[in-house]
């Protein structure tokens, strides 16, 4: 399976050049995933690159169609939880 960058993406630049079978590639109006290149970075890498730095969280999907960098991934605030934790930053 390979994985699959969806239309939440931004076109940072971040995953290209870490991609190691170089399956992403540039097109409008996102950045897209050569499925007969990925390889999900297994032998590579033990966490798959392009998720490990995309900034958009759930822009990128794994092969089973879920989000490899889930919302709260990037912040380490459960969704559940994020309208408690903006309430306490404004707060202070």
């Amino acid at each position: 399976m390979a994985f699959q960058i969806v239309e939440g993406c931004v076109s940072c630049w971040a995953c290209l050049p870490l991609c190691p079978s170089g399956a992403i590639y540039e097109a409008r109006p996102h950045f897209l995933v050569e499925v007969a290149k990925c390889t999900e970075c297994e032998g590579d890498y033990a966490d798959p690159q392009c998720a490990s730095i995309c900034p958009v969280e759930g822009a990128i999907l794994n092969g089973l169609r879920l989000a490899a960098n889930p919302p709260g991934s990037l912040t380490g605030i459960p969704p559940e939880r994020v309208a408690e934790a903006m309430a306490e930053i404004q707060a202070r």
